[in-house]
């Protein structure tokens, strides 16, 4: 058995492309997309039917660049969702627009609208989970959310009082961003590499892990924005990762022991504090994690950017068509 064969007997593995092929090629239970993904899957040519299918459905006005292009960005996303849909027999993952994190009722509106339109073609908004960034106003509008069965995943979450927000939230998953978190450590120190376990990513996700199941909260841990295969390794048996192709080809072509490093028997055993933030507490320790501040800031801007690079990408395709 491959590494890979072997983690999937004990954490659900999740493709974090938007590439058909690459979910193909590793069935994964479940898949994830974001902006970036979906701008890089547009740019392939075997994705013109689909980018011409979804202008087809939300036409754009070229001459009008004041006009949103949020309807039309939405139809792509839930095209490449729909496709992936046919791939996977679990859930895919879809982001709101990223520049809608401190906007709540900005956040649900949005949230509805994108389940409206998976439910139009005959798919059941189980199979969905809504992407939102675990700002305050995001785990609030996800609250909410959630108690209509729009099951969110929180993503942009890189510290423990994301975290315990969340699952006191009673949301379906949260990501936590273990590559980012080293990268921001990396540079902290001045250092190239961090070993698996004491990489504080792997760290981060632990810490949650024992916390979640000690206390026996539903909220599912997917360990995401992995740097290395070290990592992943280090997180077998969390609840689900979601991993890039090239590092599911990795654990596909290695093979040997792999040992199960979470356990939700040891997090019982632990001796842990029960904590039920407020939105005071809640900013003020976010606050005084400089790596989870500046790394949450960070994401928002490059998920943004890329989803204008996307509108951008489509608006050209659009005067294309007009030619």
């Amino acid at each position: 058995m491959s590494t890979l064969d072997k983690l999937k007997e004990m954490t659900v593995v999740v493709a974090d492309t938007g590439d058909f092929n690459s979910i193909k090629a590793y069935a994964p239970r479940d898949a994830t997309t974001n902006p970036s993904l979906i701008y890089a899957a547009a740019q392939m040519p075997e994705y013109e039917g689909l980018l011409d299918r979804s202008l087809g459905q939300c036409p754009v006005d070229i001459h009008d660049t004041r006009k949103s292009m949020r309807p039309l960005l939405e139809r792509v996303t839930v095209n490449f969702a729909k496709e992936i849909l046919a791939i996977v027999p679990g859930r895919v993952s879809v982001e709101v627009d990223a520049t809608l994190s401190f906007d709540q009722e900005g956040t649900m509106e949005t949230a509805r609208r994108i389940i409206a339109l998976f439910e139009k073609e005959g798919i059941d908004r189980s199979r969905i989970l809504i992407k939102i960034a675990a700002t305050w106003e995001g785990i609030r509008a996800a609250e909410i959310l959630e108690k209509e069965d729009i099951r969110c995943n929180l993503t942009l979450l890189f510290s423990f009082i994301q975290a315990v927000a969340c699952a006191e939230a009673g949301v379906q998953l949260i990501s936590p961003f273990v590559g980012r978190i080293l990268d921001w450590h990396k540079a902290d120190r001045g250092v190239d590499s961090i070993p698996a376990e004491k990489d504080p990513g792997v760290l981060s996700v632990t810490e949650i892990y024992h916390y979640y199941k000690h206390f026996a909260y539903k909220t599912e841990i997917m360990g995401a924005s992995f740097r290395n295969t070290g990592e992943i390794k280090a997180l077998a048996g969390c609840d689900l990762l979601t991993i890039s192709p090239k590092l599911l080809k990795e654990l596909e072509q290695e093979n040997g022991e792999l040992p199960r490093k979470l356990d939700p028997v040891r997090a019982k055993s632990l001796d842990l504090e029960k904590i039920s933030p407020d939105e005071k507490t809640f900013r003020w320790m976010l606050n005084e994690n400089a790596m989870a501040t500046e790394k949450l800031a960070e994401g928002i801007r490059r998920f943004s950017a890329d989803l204008r690079r996307l509108a951008n990408f489509m608006r050209e395709k659009a005067g294309e068509r007009t030619r």
